[in-house]
This record gives structure tokens, C-alpha cells and sequence, in this order.
């Protein structure tokens, strides 16, 4: 029961995240997963099939509060469920000495990249209202479809980032388009997992726990993603991601570090994300402060303008 309840907790957690930055509810919770010891298949597998509840209700809560662009779903989630099949029939096939590190490497890259993205960057609108073709859609949608299913997610931190940098839609329309389109991509991957490894692969009490937390947690992240700062958020995430596959590789059979040798490392990271943390925060800090400036200037240049002149 504690488990489960854990697991529950877990799955709220992850939502609230995914609901706010479009990414992270897969890698968090097959992250987790892994860490109490599910083989790479079955984490997958129970994660995708969690998920096919919590990006329902995370794409009615996005549409509920105008998020979510219908041609951008349409164009990116038919060849993101294609993807994901195929991405499931691969690691079912797979045995789980060589899934796991295999897993864990594509987490890791993950987490470092969200951890570098929100650390370090911002949005881009000069591009915003442009229209997003389907010949960036489309193999954008194959490729983080196919991501997600091998590495337990990824359909977010590949296809957000990748719109975000065009510029051509505003994020919250863009973080509630990819949550809503993944329902189309975990049915599929959940498909291919039950084909490769039967239902007796996945634990369902577990995937229960995680679809009841992020049902709770949907609504409200969708209404979050009008508040939260993602910068912050996302340099978080990124750091508990890259922490839990970096112990999960040390600890495992294919890499010899000795316990200083880890030690180090540990360190080396810990000081490295509050370092992300910090800055974060500091810009975020700054751009709420710069855009207050800019709105003061402004509505004193509309004072004056509007002042008779003597």
C-alpha cells in the first residue's frame, strides 16, 4: 500500500510538471520505475498504459482553457502513434540486460537536455502566428513518438522544445497541443506493449496509482501553465532526472566505479544543478523585474502623450 501510494504521489507530481512545460511525466515516472527495480519493458509499458488516463484528462483540461491548437494534434500525433508502435515492438524485443542502460542513456540525455534548455534558455516569439508545416510535424511526430516508447518518454522534451524554437506558436498553445496529441501516442505505444510482452509484463496496480495521481493533477496543471515559471521548473526536473539514471548507471553491472569514484561524481552534479537552480531563478527574477520596467515606461510615454501641453 505504501507503494502504491507513493507511486500516486509520484504520478500528481509528474503531471503537474508535464501539464506545465509539455514534457516530463514519462521520463519522471519510468525514472522512478527503474529506480525500485521494473525492467525497462514493463516501466514502459506500465507508464504508457497510466498515461493513456492522464493525457485525456490533461488534453480536455488544456482544450477547457484554450490551449490547444487542433491542426498541430492532427498533423503531429498520427505519425507520433507510428513511432511509438514501433518504438514499443523494439524494446519489448529486447532483453533487459541490454534495455536498461540502453533506457537509462536515453533518460540521462533527457534530463540534460532539460536541465540545459530551461536553465539557459528562453522563448522566442518573433516567429509567433507563422503556420507549422507538416513536413516539420510530421517526422518531428515519428521520431518523439519512437523516443518515447524505447526510453519510457520523451514525446514532451523532443516535440515542445522542437515548436517552441520555431517561434510560430505561443507555449501555452504549444505545451497543451503536445499533451493532448500524446493521448493518440501512448494508446499506440501501449498497443505494441501488450503485443511484445502481453499484459502478464505490466503491473497494473501501479499503473492505476499513477493514472489516479495524475488525474487529480491534470486540471490543475493546466491552469498552471498560465502561472508557473517553466525556467525554474524545468532546471528541477532536469537535475532529478539526470541524478536518478547517472546513480542507476554507476550501480549497474556495465560500468566499475569505485565508491570514491562515485562520490565524486554526486558531488560534481549536485553542485552543477544548484548552480542551474540558482541561475534560474536569478533570470526569472530579472525578466519579471525587466518586464515590469518596460509596462511602468510605457504607461508613463501614455501618460505624457495624453498631458496637454502648456
Amino acid at each position: 500500500m505504501r507503494t502504491l501510494i507513493l507511486l500516486a504521489l509520484a504520478g500528481l507530481g509528474a503531471q503537474l510538471v508535464d501539464g506545465s512545460l509539455g514534457m516530463a511525466y514519462g521520463v519522471t515516472s519510468t525514472t522512478l520505475l527503474l529506480a525500485v527495480g521494473t525492467n525497462p519493458a514493463a516501466a514502459s509499458a506500465t507508464v504508457h498504459l497510466a498515461e493513456i488516463g492522464t493525457t485525456l484528462a490533461s488534453g480536455a483540461s488544456h482544450w477547457r482553457f484554450g490551449n490547444v491548437d487542433w491542426r498541430v494534434v492532427a498533423k503531429i500525433g498520427v505519425p507520433g502513434a507510428v513511432g511509438a508502435f514501433a518504438g514499443a515492438t523494439v524494446l519489448s524485443s529486447l532483453s533487459t540486460a541490454v534495455a536498461e542502460p540502453v533506457m537509462s542513456l536515453i533518460l540521462l540525455a533527457l534530463g540534460l537536455y532539460l536541465l540545459g534548455r530551461f536553465t539557459f534558455t528562453g522563448f522566442s516569439s518573433r516567429n509567433l502566428g507563422k503556420p507549422l508545416r507538416k513536413r516539420f510535424l510530421s517526422p518531428l511526430g515519428l521520431v518523439a513518438g519512437f523516443v518515447d516508447a524505447t526510453g519510457g518518454g520523451g514525446w514532451g522534451p523532443v516535440g515542445t522544445p522542437a515548436i517552441l524554437a520555431s517561434g510560430r506558436l505561443e507555449p501555452r498553445k504549444v505545451i497543451g497541443s503536445i499533451d493532448t496529441s500524446e493521448f493518440l501516442v501512448t494508446i499506440a505505444a501501449s498497443i505494441g506493449f501488450l503485443a511484445g510482452l502481453g499484459s502478464g509484463g505490466v503491473n497494473w496496480s501501479w499503473a492505476a496509482a499513477l493514472l489516479v495521481g495524475g488525474v487529480i493533477a491534470a486540471p490543475l496543471a493546466a491552469w498552471l501553465v498560465r502561472h508557473v515559471p517553466p525556467r525554474v521548473l524545468g532546471s528541477a526536473v532536469g537535475g532529478i532526472i539526470v541524478l536518478t539514471n547517472v546513480r542507476t548507471l554507476l550501480n549497474g553491472d556495465w560500468v566499475s566505479a569505485g565508491g570514491t569514484v562515485k562520490t565524486a561524481v554526486y558531488v560534481v552534479l549536485y553542485a552543477v544543478w544548484a548552480a542551474a537552480l540558482a541561475h534560474s531563478v536569478r533570470e526569472h527574477r530579472r525578466n519579471v523585474a525587466r518586464e515590469r520596467n518596460d509596462e511602468a515606461a510605457a504607461t508613463d510615454a501614455t501618460a505624457k502623450e495624453g498631458t496637454p501641453s502648456a
